[in-house]
């Protein structure tokens, strides 16, 4: 399927890559430039905060071995975070236009032409970013009604459990939503990205009330905090248990870049970013570290290790009974519904976007937007890619390697960008000198940020030691060989398309 390249869209930019499909990105209406300072703030806000805090504490708190280092992982994760806004604030005050990372490979890498735009293209559509949540959907969604029973009912022949029939429910019905009714669609995710800041309150105060010394008759009060010595007692310091505990905790804090993806519709970007940025991750992380204070307070060390993904569960019904966990687990449900909901909507529309400007095969009917002026075809693309994932893995494995096969392209992307940042400011040209000036602000975080995202996809090519192996099924280098074959899915696709191309003389496929 091709389509011809309007010349009058054809665009270059000042640095030499090439831009198909669209308009003039330095003449963005002000009728368009609608988010400010508190909307910018509340799109990172409501992206990070997902199910990561209520999900990972267990994994993160069994790798790190301690409650002391456990909570020094989410301080780490959170200056990662930090340093990783400053980044992105850096990059958006430079190309404050909308496409995020997109933008600044291109801008690092202009040739060869569309290369690195085939590489990020496979990323942004192979990767099953809502499946993680869609599993804690299921999992919470259960507790919350009942436990499941032990085998799967004769209509579920498809499936290998009732978590993996209720997570296909569940990102089926986002798929209807957001492609055949998209208001009812936006109603429900604003909703729900109000009502899980609300549970991580519950979670706050349920904690603090856990400290008072409120506990069921039943639980024996937890000795997370009893001295000094015993929470660190257990500490694991191998590059592998920190590299498997520091995605866990990125994971939980992913999301700090979601305005870059729609600059130019910020009013003043470059100073809306430089607040809103750093005001979302300090609120965050305050939030984080309150909830897993929370966990220790009421949940004993080896009950947290043991619990799987049901670590918040576990507080409610410590303190409340047992009656108040299948509440919160609702609670924790709905969040990650509206978490699905919320990656799913951008993502159609990235596979969309991706579609107009050629890079897909079949690039038309990606581009669509029937039958409800939705991208409807872009949003079950990303379904199908989740529902891969959701019923061929293991169910023991399927969270872990969604959040580690996410985790792992993100991190190349990452060091990419920085280390670009700091070549930029040593080696400026006519058009780099004036955006990027060498100072502290862009050298620290830009070398620290990168330099950790280095070591999180160098780290998981070594053999861990036996007891931090990743995965109950699967080898440990799984994630790590699926994030380059992606890569090199994008490759081979671009190596593929692009004679062809330049033999027909312009014609996109």
């Amino acid at each position: 399927m091709v389509s011809l390249i309007d010349s009058n869209n054809l665009l270059t930019s000042a640095n030499g890559f090439v831009n198909y499909g669209s308009t003039n990105r330095t003449s963005t209406p002000a009728a368009r430039r609608q988010i400010g300072v508190f909307s910018a703030m509340f799109i990172i806000f409501n992206r990070i905060i997902g199910t990561g805090v209520f999900a990972t504490p267990s994994m993160i708190l069994g790798l790190s071995g301690s409650v002391g280092f456990s909570l020094v992982m989410w301080v780490l994760g959170a200056v990662i975070a930090a340093a990783g806004m400053q980044v992105y604030i850096i990059w958006g005050t430079a190309l404050p236009h909308n496409g995020g990372e997109k933008n600044y490979l291109e801008f690092l890498f202009p040739r060869p032409k569309r290369l690195i735009t085939s590489m990020y293209a496979a990323n942004a559509v192979l990767m099953a970013y809502a499946a993680g949540n869609t599993l804690v959907f299921a999992e919470y969604f259960l507790l919350s009604i009942s436990p499941p029973p032990s085998a799967p009912a004769p209509i579920m022949t498809t499936f290998t459990s009732y978590v993996q029939f209720t997570a296909f429910l569940c990102i089926t019905l986002v798929l209807l939503l957001h492609g055949l009714h998209l208001k009812w669609g936006l109603r429900i995710q604003n909703l729900l990205g109000v009502l899980k800041i609300g549970v991580l309150l519950a979670v706050v105060a349920t904690g603090f009330a856990a400290l008072g010394g409120k506990l069921q008759p039943d639980v024996e009060q937890p000795r997370n905090f009893e001295s000094w010595e015993g929470i660190w007692r257990g500490s694991k310091f191998g590059g592998s248990e920190i590299c498997l505990g520091l995605y866990n905790v990125i994971w939980s804090y992913v999301g700090f870049s979601n305005a870059n993806y729609a600059l130019s519709e910020v009013h003043n970007p470059s100073r809306t970013l430089r607040v809103a940025g750093p005001m979302a991750i300090a609120l965050v992380t305050v939030l984080y570290l309150l909830a897993n204070i929370s966990y220790l307070a009421g949940v004993s060390q080896a009950e947290i290790t043991g619990s799987g993904r049901l670590v918040a569960a576990l507080l409610f019904r410590n303190v409340w009974g047992e009656r108040a966990e299948r509440v919160l687990a609702a609670g924790v449900a709905m969040s990650a519904l509206g978490n699905v909901l919320s990656v799913s909507f951008s993502q159609g529309r990235v596979n969309q976007e991706l579609g107009k400007e050629g890079i897909l095969p079949f690039s038309k009917f990606w581009a669509s937007s029937w039958p409800r002026n939705a991208p409807l075809t872009g949003l079950g693309l990303h379904w199908a890619v989740c529902l891969i994932v959701i019923l061929c893995l293991p169910a023991g494995d399927a969270y872990n390697f969604v959040i580690n096969v996410v985790s792992y392209p993100l991190a190349i992307i990452n060091a990419a960008i920085s280390f670009g940042l700091i070549y930029l400011t040593f080696r400026p040209s006519a058009t780099t000198s004036h955006m990027f000036k060498r100072t502290l602000s862009l050298v620290l975080p830009s070398l620290f940020f990168g330099s950790a995202n280095v070591f999180l996809f160098l780290a998981p090519l070594a053999k861990p030691p036996p007891g931090a192996e990743p995965y109950e099924h699967l080898p440990y280098w799984t994630h790590a060989l699926a994030g380059w074959a992606v890569f090199g899915l994008g490759v081979g696709w671009w190596w593929f398309r692009e004679p062809i191309e330049e033999k027909v003389g312009g014609v996109r496929l």
